[in-house]
């Protein structure tokens, strides 16, 4: 087991600590990418300012973690280079990950579209990664505080409860995510550094987060959930939406958020799953003598319908087939211009980041300086909701850590 070094064992004033490889932020990418480096029998560091270790992973998927999924592959990644994924995605798998999850007796379940869950906890997953980068060290409740870089590689100095600690690394990892969910301690760190060593960001906004109505229009609807498909000019998710008091969420919303610009339209079809103008035409054959609303909650829930800017007081038998396709828009294609998002504070990812163009997609190490590497969400390398984030997180820490443990030295 990795060894967690508390505030309570700091060193206080010592000299310069030494080591291989300095990794900021002990989540899912960090505690990863840390394994190969301590296994190559290089000394490896992992700092974070979090109480405990992978806290993202720890509540996420309703506390069972949502750790990859099947169906993972370049096309379900957002990107200004859609091709950077390809490389750390084909040369460590969701197999690969799942393979390592069975090693370590994990029981696990599919839920919908090739999401994969923890039986019991997602406590389990951090176990796991923990055990999988012994024996470097993970130093909590720890802030950076300076990082310089020289000819001997980088110095950082770090506040432990305090006490300052100055480590020296050959190498260092930048894992420290996103902006988002700043409640956890999500800062734009990563982007800072990236900045010091002349790295270009792209412009970052929150993805996987929900649609904003500050006029209230849905607060009479919350709770309100059903299948839809939801779209706007670039693409279209089949899920589930949710009303809410401040708007909508639920999967589809979630998604297609990452695809969103302020000031859009987005188009709800409320009838997936059948062709809307037939069935109204059967419905009317063989009951013509009820009202529109009572047949229409049939197929949604009856608390939506009254909300619909339909005659849903009208017999179908008053309504003729070209009354009925007038009505379609009203059912299948349903716009609307969300105000905005939740932000940061509810995003699960953050959009954007260290611009690809100035990172080696086969070891995540920046083209300038090659003893600098970022991994994981601070990359501008964004995934759809249902494990792809986690993926994508074992796989550029892998091809990061990987890099590292084949380096010649100590």
């Amino acid at each position: 087991m990795a060894r967690l070094l508390h505030p309570a064992r700091a060193w206080g004033q010592e000299a310069p600590m030494q080591v291989d490889t300095l990794i900021l932020g002990a989540g899912a990418a960090g505690l990863f990418a840390a394994g190969p480096i301590a296994r190559a029998g290089k000394r490896v560091l992992v700092v974070d300012h979090a109480k405990a270790p992978g806290e993202k992973i720890r509540i996420s998927g309703g506390g069972r973690c949502n750790f990859t999924n099947m169906h993972a592959d370049a096309s379900a990644y957002l990107s200004a280079n859609p091709h950077f994924c390809k490389s750390a995605l084909a040369r460590y798998t969701q197999w690969d990950f799942i393979d390592l999850v069975g090693r370590h007796g994990i029981a696990w379940h599919e839920k919908t579209l090739g999401q994969l869950f923890c039986d019991d906890s997602a406590r389990q997953i951090v176990d796991m990664l923990l055990a999988e980068m012994a024996p470097a060290d993970l130093w909590l409740n720890t802030a950076l505080r300076d990082l310089s870089h020289g000819e001997n590689g980088f110095t950082a100095a770090l506040d432990r409860d305090g006490k300052r600690q100055v480590i020296t690394a050959r190498h260092l990892v930048v894992a420290t995510g996103g902006k988002s969910i700043p409640k956890m301690g999500a800062t734009g760190l990563a982007y800072d550094i990236a900045r010091q060593f002349g790295l270009p960001v792209t412009d970052t906004r929150p993805g996987l987060v929900p649609f904003t109505f500050p006029d209230g229009r849905f607060k009479p609807l919350a709770g309100v959930a059903l299948p839809v498909r939801l779209s706007n000019a670039r693409t279209s998710f089949d899920e589930a939406l949710l009303f809410t008091h401040r708007g909508l969420s639920g999967p589809a919303v979630l998604q297609l958020s990452s695809y969103w610009h302020e000031g859009e339209p987005v188009s709800v079809n409320l009838l997936p799953d059948r062709d809307a103008l037939d069935w109204l035409r059967a419905e009317r054959q063989s009951a013509g003598r009820r009202q529109l609303g009572t047949v229409l909650a049939q197929a949604l829930p009856a608390r939506l319908v009254p909300a619909l800017d339909l005659p849903t007081d009208s017999r179908l038998a008053d309504l003729s087939d070209t009354t009925l396709a007038a009505l379609l828009p009203g059912l299948t294609d349903w716009r609307l211009t969300p105000a905005g998002t939740e932000g940061y504070r509810t995003a699960e990812v953050t959009l954007g980041g260290i611009d690809t163009d100035a990172l080696s997609s086969k070891t995540m190490a920046a083209k300038s300086l090659p003893d600098l590497f970022f991994i994981g969400e601070a990359v501008d390398v964004t995934g759809w909701l249902g494990g792809y984030n986690f993926q994508w997180a074992w796989s550029s820490a892998h091809a990061a850590g990987t890099a590292l443990a084949s380096r010649p030295g100590p």
